[in-house]
């Protein structure tokens, strides 16, 4: 059984910076996918960004329009850990974000981490 393991978010100030990290508890060693979504108060849960590992042939990685140039999604595969580096936070990205984790034999997700942009 694998589980994921998210960083503290917090309350960060508009325009400032804040990286998520999520680490698996063991190694997926098939192609598999690990993502961010975010669930802001009365919304649905939604993709923010994700990346796709296949091994021996790279990666790939998808961004919501959002957030492209302000989001970056990095993963250390060593470290079983997908990062989500967050640049220029806006008020509108205040959510609750959720790590999953998703191959063809696994799909598990984190258990969520808030994040408020407040001045």
């Amino acid at each position: 059984q694998v589980h994921l393991m998210e960083s503290v978010g917090g309350v960060v100030q508009p325009g400032k910076s804040l990286t998520l990290s999520c680490a698996a508890t063991r190694p997926i060693y098939s192609a598999n996918t690990m993502g961010w979504y975010l669930q802001a108060p009365g919304k649905e849960r939604e993709l923010v960004a994700d990346h796709t590992t296949i091994p021996n042939s790279g990666y790939t990685t998808n961004y919501v329009d959002s957030v492209k140039c302000r989001f970056t999604i990095s993963r250390d595969n060593a470290k079983n850990t997908v990062y989500l580096q967050m640049n220029d936070l806006k008020p509108e990205d205040t959510a609750v974000y959720y790590c999953k984790l998703k191959s063809r034999v696994v799909e598990v997700w984190g258990q969520g981490t808030l994040v408020t942009v407040s001045s």
